[in-house]
Parts: structure tokens; C-alpha cells; sequence
């Protein structure tokens, strides 16, 4: 009788190729999903604005909502390039540019690296110090300094015994500016820096010490090309955002004067859009400085990308 009855069938498995793709296809849309909110902010507050920009420098307007905005086509660029105060901003740019690289690459470099000698305590009390600065705010360390530099009491002059007026003589307002911005930004670069030593292995050192390298050509030949995308990296930060950077300062300490000589490229685009209340010129000077920097900062990541695979 057992030997009759037929075996138990298994019941059927379902196959890869009958599964349904829907709940995969779902799954990879997740990722996406996470990155919908930034997405939507970064269009509304970057690319919206940016679109607007281009959009207003082909108009006329004083920014004011009951004065309507009259198309003027490319006449907000040619005048502005027939302005003496656009290119006069843009070599002092330059020169706020150079007087920052300073600030943001030799001295954090020579900090950094004595800073790797300190040990323990120490090291976190130097770091702490070092790093102070940026967590001033640019107003208060405007106030601050505004009073150091006074001309009759301040400590600078009492300091180094000369009656120089540094906010109200053209020379020494611009470095005031250049050596302001470069305090605020050195405890940023010194981290950076750091970061960039500490991924830096010290296999390289220790077998270039055994072949008989000082401390000095190791440094040389070693670290400082290992460190160079931290630098480059530096470099793109500043160039870019220099102007930027020092705005705070400028407008609290010498309103981009004396007679415009602290005036870089982005006071200048602020003076012209909420001085002059011509947002078109504003709009339109704002569009040739955003390609300009792009390509420039086109130039330094692929400068970037090739010292690091050279170094690798």
C-alpha cells in the first residue's frame, strides 16, 4: 500500500527571472531620495539666485518693487567695462589676493609642522590658540582692532613708535585689511594643514632617516610634495573667496575707502547694487567675475588632480 502512493511533489520555487523588478528598482532610488532635500536647497538659494543674476544684468532697475525693469540688452556690460573704478578693483583684488597667500600657505606650513614637536597638553592648548581668531567675529575683531589702530592711543603705533593713521592713508589701509583678514583666516589654514600632515604616514620619513636625509630634506623632498594638494587646495580657497572674505572687515573699518583704496571686486559689486541702486551694473559685473572665477578654479582643480596623481 505504501508502495502506491505517489511521492509528495515539492511545491513550486519562484525563479529569479518570475521575481518582480519593481521592489530593486525602488531600492535604488533610496540614495536619491536622502539627497532630495539638499538638492532643493542648493536650487533655491544657489542656482535660483544665479539664474536671476544673469537674468538682471540685461536690464535696468534701482531695485525698487513699484519701478518696473526696462531691457537694455547688453549695455549694463559695455559700460561697465568703460567704468575706472572696475578694473582699479580688480588689481587691488589682486594685490589683497597675493598679501593674503602668506596667511594662508607659508605660515600655516612652518605652524604646522612645529607643531608636530609638541606633545600632549601642550599640543591642544597650541592648537586652541592658534585657532582663536576665527571663532571672533569679523565685527567685533573689526572693533577691536579699529581701536589698536588708532592714530593717537592705539598700541600699534605705541608699539612700533610712529604716528601712522592706518584706517585713513590709502598704503597702510589696504595692508591693515591684508593683515586683519590673514589673522582671522590663519587658525583655518593651520587646520587644514594639519589634516593634511596627519594622513601624511611617517614610513616615508623613517626610511628616508635611515638613509642617512636630515630633517631638512625630508621636509624638502618628502613632505612638503606629499602636502602639496592641501596647498593647492589652499590656494583655490583663497583666490576664490579673498574678496569675499575681507567684506566684513572692509565695510566696518573703512567703508572701501580712503578714496577707494580697500575697494575690491566684492565691495565693489555691493556698492553698486545697494549704493547706487543700479542692480543691473551689479548683476552684470557679478556675471564677468562668477566666468572669470570659474575658469580660474577650473584651472586649480585640474591642477589639483594632477599633483595628486603624481603623487600617489
Amino acid at each position: 500500500m505504501l508502495a502506491t502512493l505517489a511521492p509528495l511533489e515539492a511545491p513550486p520555487t519562484e525563479t529569479p527571472a518570475a521575481r518582480s523588478p519593481r521592489p530593486r528598482r525602488l531600492g535604488g532610488l533610496v540614495p536619491y531620495l536622502y539627497l532630495l532635500p539638499g538638492l532643493a536647497l542648493l536650487a533655491v538659494w544657489v542656482y535660483r539666485p544665479l539664474a536671476q543674476t544673469f537674468q538682471i544684468s540685461f536690464v535696468s532697475w534701482n531695485l525698487l518693487p513699484t519701478s518696473p525693469a526696462r531691457p537694455v540688452g547688453l549695455a549694463n556690460y559695455e559700460r561697465l567695462f568703460t567704468l575706472p573704478d572696475f578694473g582699479t578693483a580688480v588689481g587691488r583684488t589682486v594685490v589683497l589676493v597675493a598679501g593674503l597667500l602668506p596667511f594662508t600657505i607659508v605660515v600655516p606650513v612652518v605652524v604646522g609642522l612645529l607643531a608636530r614637536r609638541v606633545r600632549g597638553r601642550a599640543a591642544t592648548v597650541y592648537q586652541a590658540l592658534v585657532f582663536a581668531p576665527l571663532l571672533v567675529a569679523p565685527v567685533a575683531g573689526a572693533a577691536v582692532w579699529q581701536w589698536l589702530l588708532d592714530p593717537r592711543s592705539g598700541a600699534v603705533n605705541q608699539i612700533l613708535g610712529t604716528t601712522v593713521n592706518w584706517l585713513q592713508e590709502p598704503g597702510p589701509a589696504q595692508l591693515a585689511i591684508i593683515v586683519i583678514t590673514g589673522w582671522h583666516l590663519l587658525g583655518f589654514a593651520v587646520l587644514v594643514v594639519a589634516a593634511g600632515l596627519a594622513g601624511i604616514t611617517d614610513d616615508y620619513a623613517d626610511a628616508a632617516a635611515l638613509d642617512g636625509a636630515t630633517r631638512g630634506q625630508i621636509t624638502r623632498w618628502i613632505t612638503l610634495p606629499l602636502l602639496s594638494p592641501t596647498l593647492v587646495f589652499l590656494l583655490l580657497m583663497t583666490v576664490l573667496l579673498a574678496a569675499q572674505w575681507s567684506f566684513p572687515l572692509i565695510d566696518t573699518l573703512t567703508h572701501g575707502g580712503p578714496a577707494g583704496a580697500t575697494t575690491n571686486i566684492y565691495y565693489l559689486l555691493w556698492d553698486y547694487g545697494f549704493h547706487s541702486f543700479d542692480a543691473g551694473l551689479g548683476a552684470a559685473a557679478g556675471v564677468i567675475f562668477f566666468l572669470c572665477f570659474g575658469v580660474i578654479a577650473a584651472g586649480l582643480v585640474w591642477l589639483s588632480e594632477k599633483v595628486t596623481f603624481h603623487d600617489r
